[in-house]
């Protein structure tokens, strides 16, 4: 069964930082491009960051670049997001993507004082 799960969210300080996980199990991780998407409350559903599957090409939104990094491990079957300098627009739940179109449960993540 193809599955993606996020973990890492939780409860944050304006300009606190944390770092989510992405596990990806029954497809083969490395062949497929990862993004990270966000939707916050009473907002659409938006792209954060990506990244291709061998060479590891980034992009960002114009939203989060500087302050968020996407990274991946395909030994370990794993994306990641890392985020510095949180600010309270960033609230929301984070999914990730596989670009077969697989979707996370998401993880919730609030940054407030």
């Amino acid at each position: 069964q193809v599955q993606l799960a996020e973990s890492g969210g939780g409860l944050v300080q304006p300009g606190g930082s944390l770092r989510l996980s992405c596990i990806g199990s029954g497809f083969t991780f490395s062949t497929y491009h990862m993004s990270w998407y966000r939707q916050a409350p009473g907002k659409e559903r938006e792209f954060v960051a990506g990244i291709t599957d061998r060479f590891g090409i980034r992009n960002y939104a114009d939203s989060v670049r500087g302050r968020f990094t996407i990274s991946r491990d395909n030994a370990k079957n794993t994306v990641y997001l890392q985020m510095d300098n949180l600010k309270s627009e960033d609230t929301a739940v984070y999914y990730c993507r596989s670009s077969g179109d697989v979707w996370g449960q998401g993880t919730q993540v609030t940054v407030s004082s």
